[in-house]
């Protein structure tokens, strides 16, 4: 049988489910890309930046179905934060310029039991269509190695190699660019 999903705004009150999504996410997808030491350490720099949710973003897909499985989750930001969660050191919340800046491409995650199923291509689209729409003509975002051959699948390139300081052990990231008009 073949699912099907519906993409939202994020809200307030889905932040629980979305913190969750996010651990069992880093936990199993990262499963093969990086060492048991490095998937531990990589909740230091990923998850919940709740100031997308704020500004209105972030998207949640959800099966369409009477359970409304959360399925994935990700967004775009107006900001300069270009990874991590709340709790993630070195944000930037100053706003950038559509007409100079590239819009972020932040905190993709797949329901890792629903992973395979067109969810991530359904919330990237969303998210770039809505980036397009607010006058950003590029995106960037930092990809994980797990991540990485999914963007390249949809266009995103311009790939520089770089590492995230998580404590006492440095996670491997990709920061890719793609042209949204």
């Amino acid at each position: 049988m073949s699912r099907t999903f519906h993409i939202r705004t994020a809200t307030q009150a889905d932040i629980p489910a979305l913190r969750a999504l996010m651990t069992d996410a880093i936990d199993r997808l990262q499963t093969g890309f990086l060492s048991p030491a490095e998937i531990a350490a990589s909740h230091a720099i990923m998850g919940l930046d709740t100031q997308l949710i704020a500004d209105g973003t972030y998207y949640i897909a959800e099966t369409d179905d009477a359970e409304r499985t959360l399925a994935g989750c990700g967004g775009w930001s107006r900001r300069a934060t270009l990874f991590g969660g709340d709790h993630t050191a070195g944000r930037a919340p100053a706003l950038l310029d559509p007409a100079q800046d590239a819009a972020p491409f932040r905190a993709m995650y797949t329901n890792p039991s629903l992973a395979r199923q067109g969810i991530a291509t359904l919330i990237l689209a969303h998210s770039e269509a809505a980036a397009r729409t607010a006058g950003f003509s590029r995106g960037t975002l930092a990809a994980t190695l797990a991540g990485a051959p999914f963007y390249r699948r949809h266009g995103w390139g311009d790939e520089v190699p770089f590492q995230a300081d998580a404590g006492e052990i440095a996670i491997p990231l990709i920061r890719m660019t793609k042209r949204l008009q």
